[in-house]
């Protein structure tokens, strides 16, 4: 049976991310980076988050973390927004949703981020990002159907 890709690409994931979490690729800009990152936090592969950090974050420090969280979390879909060129070649943007449920919390939630990535020695890295928050009477963007003041933000 083929999957569909985890990061809602409507691609199978044989020819989407799943080269780049077992290793075959690297992806070849920021947005195939973001795609996967979101397919590794679906599969729980937090090794192939570790490795797409920038090295200057240390992330590997996180690993406990990173697998703690993983634990009580059910990643539901990403919407990519807006993918972006930076000042440079080897500097990119992508603004995503990225809706999850906490099973611990019994409560659907979301990452509203912009991303910023960037190349070094011919590969794409995660290096930080603003988390974007919506306006209070907007919906939230967890898929409640509630406005973000009645939801994810009270």
């Amino acid at each position: 049976m083929e999957i569909t890709c985890f990061c809602g690409s409507g691609i199978r994931a044989v020819e989407c991310c799943q080269p780049y979490l077992e290793g075959c690729r690297q992806p070849s800009n920021p947005e195939s980076l973001m795609r996967s990152r979101y397919s590794a936090y679906v599969t729980g592969n937090i090794d192939y988050l570790t490795a797409t950090w920038h090295p200057d974050c240390q992330a590997s420090l996180w690993r406990t973390e990173l697998i703690a969280g993983q634990e009580n979390t059910d990643w539901r879909d990403l919407q990519i927004i807006t993918s972006a060129a930076g000042k440079s070649a080897d500097e990119g943007f992508v603004e995503f949703i990225a809706r999850y449920y906490d099973r611990q919390k019994q409560h659907s939630g979301f990452i509203h981020e912009r991303s910023r990535f960037v190349r070094a020695d011919n590969r794409w890295y995660y290096i930080d990002g603003i988390h974007l928050r919506p306006g209070r009477n907007d919906l939230c963007p967890c898929g409640s159907g509630k406005k973000y003041k009645k939801c994810c933000d009270g």
